[in-house]
């Protein structure tokens, strides 16, 4: 059960944010303002990665891969962000406790994410362009390299993390069996 509330780290991470300013902790309504609307990719601590979106409700959208795991989608809904004029707090079913974060910006599109009091529990998120993302090959270096992929993209193979109920059993019918002797 740990480990699962451990892996939306990441996600509600990508809540707090960076302003364009110079680097450094920043305050809550800084965050608030890089980080709503914008896509980010991140990488975390313990090998978890993985791409987010928060939304002005509050609400965050985007994948995460555990490491050794496939990447999977994840939707939390509206009001899991909470931004108040002293803290940056997340709100998820089944954790017991409210996590509230620390944000310091490292460059002009990257954050440092923290768990508030455990510095070593964090994330680095770099802001991305999502329009590079939709249109590009997926080749990770190939304008570097000069190299051009010969194979199409592979997807993701993205699984959903909504748990629903199992269908109804089919309907039973008796039947008279007639036998001859």
């Amino acid at each position: 059960m740990r480990a699962r509330h451990l892996s939306i780290l990441p996600i509600v991470l990508v809540l707090a944010g960076a302003s364009p300013a110079a680097a450094g902790p920043l305050k809550p309504d800084e965050a608030r303002r890089f980080v709503a609307g914008k896509l980010f990719a991140y990488t975390c601590f313990e090998g978890t990665r993985g791409t987010g979106r928060i939304y002005h409700d509050g609400s965050v959208v985007g994948t995460l891969q555990i490491k050794g795991r496939s990447p999977r989608f994840v939707a939390l809904p509206a009001g899991t962000i909470k931004v108040s004029s002293s803290s940056i707090c997340a709100s998820v079913k089944g954790l017991v406790f409210q996590p509230c974060f620390d944000v310091d910006q490292t460059s002009a599109h990257s954050f440092r994410g923290s768990i508030s009091g455990l510095g070593f529990a964090y994330c680095d998120f770099v802001r991305q362009n999502p329009r590079t993302r939709l249109t590009g090959s997926g080749a990770a270096g190939e304008e570097a390299t000069g190299t051009t992929r010969t194979s199409r993209p592979r997807p993701l193979n993205l699984r959903p993390t909504t748990i629903s109920a199992p269908a109804a059993p089919p309907p039973v019918q008796s039947a008279v069996i007639k036998t001859t002797d």
